[in-house]
């Protein structure tokens, strides 16, 4: 954060030579210590804007490089992450460096942007007044406003190359011929599962298989029966998959309500 540099104090008339008594100043009076270290002061009405720009400033940074707060507005991912209607949801810290240095996993909770399939019931929140559309996408910058896109949460079941199912006699979900860890899901379902399409232990409709693109994730809600994940946008052009590039970050905690804030597990699902 750059602060306002302090003023370089006037020279005297003349530099004072070795061994020459200060006393000669040609009548003026050389500057005492406490003047010199003196810092020029600014008026209210000028610092309390230059502070408020700059904290701005540093926070649209954080934004953008290190991380973000979201917050969780559906049941999709309980009992991880709470939401739901009339209640308060949980949110979360996002970071957005770890992808910058490492490769998406499966067991990663993340937030990402929808592609086209995902998106049909989105509809954007910002005005149309060019104005306080401006406004709101400044706010966006600065984590006061969402930001004007689809993002959803969910965990990353499979990565790029892999082949992911789930049939009839599965015991869950597999990824090239295993089984995946789900201790994490909601149990029990949050509603039944019809037998003759799917199963509790597919948490849903039968599907599959299906081979991950390369550089996409095939993601999944832990809220396995009411998650409108990868397994409902088989029919478009990423089989449902999600590009890496769309990811906006990991998430890494909750941090409120204050009765739930704590550290989000991301564990290892494919031993």
């Amino acid at each position: 954060m750059n602060e306002p540099t302090n003023p370089t104090p006037e020279p005297n008339s003349r530099e004072l030579q070795v061994g020459e008594s200060t006393s000669h100043t040609d009548g003026a009076e050389a500057p005492t210590s406490d003047t010199r270290g003196q810092k020029k002061a600014y008026p209210w009405y000028v610092e309390i804007p230059i502070v408020v720009v700059l904290t701005l400033v540093v926070v649209a940074v954080m934004q953008l490089f290190v991380g973000r707060i979201y917050l969780i507005p559906s049941q999709s991912m309980e009992p991880t992450l709470h939401g739901c209607e009339g209640c308060t949801g949980d949110r979360i810290a996002v970071d957005k460096l770890t992808y910058r240095f490492s490769d998406p996993k499966p067991g990663d909770v993340v937030v990402f942007k929808g592609t086209d399939s995902w998106n049909s019931q989105f509809t954007t929140h910002r005005s149309e007044n060019p104005a306080i559309r401006g406004l709101q996408n400044l706010g966006s910058y600065v984590g006061l406003v969402a930001p004007d896109e689809n993002t959803l949460v969910k965990r990353i079941i499979a990565t790029g190359g892999q082949t992911i199912e789930c049939q009839e006699g599965d015991p869950g979900v597999m990824v090239d011929g295993k089984q995946v860890e789900d201790f994490f899901i909601q149990q029990p379902p949050t509603y039944p599962v019809d037998e003759r399409t799917g199963s509790e232990a597919c948490g849903g409709p039968y599907f599959g298989p299906i081979t991950v693109p390369a550089d996409n994730i095939f993601v999944m809600g832990d809220n396995r029966t009411n998650s409108a994940d990868s397994r409902y946008h088989l029919g478009d052009q990423y089989q449902g998959t999600i590009p890496e590039e769309n990811i906006r970050g990991k998430v890494q905690a909750i941090i409120l309500p204050i009765s739930r804030i704590g550290l989000v597990d991301n564990p290892d699902i494919q031993h």
